[in-house]
């Protein structure tokens, strides 16, 4: 697939020799951007600050606000950060521009890997890969004599001794806060046990023995993590390793870094990254392969859409990378991946190696459905049947609705 190429050459080959200077003009046109709040687009919008007349608004809500956003007329943003998860509602909208002609003007230091190509035009500057990993407190685990796990039952068994050791607060962390980070958590799990979402004809298939082990599996978790999993999000994640309550999570790589920042971290050079944990032995690690990026909104005029590129130019370069480098995994020239990289790098290199997160409509609709649906059977309000029925069923008139599936 395009993608898992695209991604794991710029895990694996981001030494690049393109340099960038820093900011050399003063840019007059003012330029705004929406996109997610970790670290990476922190650094990015940062260095896109320093030409001038530039906002940025971070929100880890981004995705629900885009698509009305870039509607509107004129768009509300002249950016978005974006990711294969989240362009779709703006690619099916037309809400975005195509970058070529910006490309071939400005573009000369890209990489290819970072041109993200759909139906043969250039609609995104990719900048960084991002997928679940393994994460964990190497001290923790060097203490107690467990093994690094590369299963999610090496995972359980690790888990239970930590319990039993009372070293931290809860074993575990989770993103399984209910909605779109629940079903994230869903989604790499079946995927892990070989299932499908959808078949050619967009009907359902996750009430199957995948979705089954999946519930049964993101159950089993749920006894080692903080009781308010269900509103653990990433930053809750990522503030339960940085505060030192818990000893393994399987985490965004883009969180990694923030693990070993001074001041802000009491955990620092004591946590470790791995290979997403198999759901079954001979399977892909249990996660997805994601890349996060730049798009222009369609609906601004073309000197604006020529100042957000040359932004976008600066807020990507070399520089930007080596100040920021382990804030994520660059697909950017002069990346150097550190230790907390590793994870990441494992896992996209994984054979057999884990799915691209699909960039469907019918994908989107599903994750909805599965958000809605997976917390009735973790609170025991439906069993696992009726939870893969119901959410189906939910699918079904969704994608009905959408015109994915003829009446």
């Amino acid at each position: 697939m395009y993608l898992r190429n695209l991604v794991v050459s710029g895990a694996i080959s981001l030494m690049g020799t393109g340099a960038f200077a820093a900011c050399s003009y003063e840019n007059e046109t003012p330029v705004s951007m929406l996109s997610a709040g970790f670290e990476a687009w922190k650094a990015v919008s940062d260095a896109m600050a320093e030409c001038g007349n530039f906002t940025a608004e971070l929100d880890q809500e981004f995705r629900t606000k885009q698509p009305a956003a870039f509607a509107a007329q004129p768009s509300l943003y002249t950016i978005g950060g974006v990711s294969n998860g989240t362009i779709t509602p703006l690619m099916n909208e037309g809400t975005i521009r195509p970058l070529d002609d910006l490309v071939a003007k400005y573009g000369q230091d890209l990489s290819p890997n970072q041109l993200i190509r759909i139906d043969g035009k250039i609609m995104a500057i990719g900048m960084m890969v991002n997928t679940q990993h393994l994460i964990y407190r190497d001290d923790i685990l060097t203490d107690l004599g467990i093994a690094v796990p590369t299963t999610w039952d090496e995972v359980l068994d690790a888990a239970e001794k930590i319990k039993a050791a009372g070293v931290v607060d809860y074993p575990l962390g989770a993103t399984m806060k209910s909605g779109w980070n629940l079903a994230q958590d869903f989604n790499n799990m079946f995927l892990g046990y070989g299932g499908q979402f959808y078949d050619e004809n967009n009907m359902p298939t996750v009430n199957t023995d995948a979705g089954v082990n999946a519930l049964e599996t993101l159950k089993a978790i749920t006894a080692y993590l903080d009781p308010e999993y269900l509103v653990s999000d990433s930053t809750y994640v990522q503030q339960q390793l940085q505060q030192g309550k818990i000893a393994m999570a399987n985490l965004w790589a883009s969180r990694a870094g923030s693990v070993d920042v001074e001041g802000e971290s009491q955990v620092v050079g004591k946590v470790n990254t791995a290979a997403a944990p198999l759901a079954m032995e001979g399977g892909a690690p249990a996660t997805t392969i994601w890349w996060d990026g730049v798009v222009i909104a369609a609906n601004v005029s073309d000197e604006q859409a020529d100042a957000a590129f040359r932004l976008i130019v600066e807020g990507l370069d070399t520089e930007m990378v080596k100040a920021n480098n382990g804030a994520a995994v660059w697909l950017i020239p002069g990346y150097d991946p550190d230790r907390l990289a590793q994870g990441a790098i494992a896992t996209l290199t994984a054979q057999p190696a884990p799915q691209a997160y699909p960039s469907t409509s019918a994908m989107g609709l599903m994750h909805t459905a599965i958000g809605n649906g997976v917390s009735d059977y973790l609170t025991g309000a439906k069993d696992a049947a009726t939870t893969l029925a119901d959410i189906e069923a939910a699918y079904l008139t969704s994608a009905k609705e959408a015109g994915l599936i003829a009446e």
